[in-house]
């Protein structure tokens, strides 16, 4: 099974109407494909987890890629994984206030990775642990 991280972002300012629709969106077509994850936006920035079937994975990223509410798409790790992340989401946004700072491997943007080889390993490792801090308890 292939786990892809990817950031973006945002073409145009989201709102919580228009982050429930992508969702909404996302988990039909997740839940169709067997593409479980969760998806992360902050300040115009989206940090996502897809996990599923390769072809699957690969494909949903394409349409991102694609999507006009996108730019600026790359892949921050692909790994082949025995177990997935989020087995139960389809997609999940984390909707409760956390104060992100205190989140291990914050980072306001992602800027930074465009200039670090997507093998670097201290880049996958930050971003393993802010994904592990999104995860339901017990996950």
């Amino acid at each position: 099974m292939l786990s892809l991280i990817y950031s973006s972002v945002s073409t145009r300012p989201l709102g919580e109407d228009d982050l429930e629709a992508l969702l909404e969106q996302s988990r039909e077509s997740n839940e169709r494909e067997d593409i479980t994850g969760v998806l992360l936006f902050r300040n115009g920035y989206f940090l996502q987890v897809l996990e599923g079937p390769d072809a699957a994975v690969r494909a949903k990223l394409d349409r991102i890629k694609h999507d006009e509410r996108h730019t600026q798409v790359r892949v921050i790790l692909e790994e082949l994984v025995e177990d997935r992340q989020f087995p139960e989401w389809t997609m999940g946004f984390p909707a409760a206030e956390r104060d992100l700072e205190e989140v291990p491997g914050y980072r306001s943007t992602f800027e930074d990775l465009d200039q670090t080889p997507a093998a670097d390993v201290p880049s996958a490792s930050a971003v393993r642990e802010l994904v592990r801090w999104f995860r339901p308890s017990g996950a």
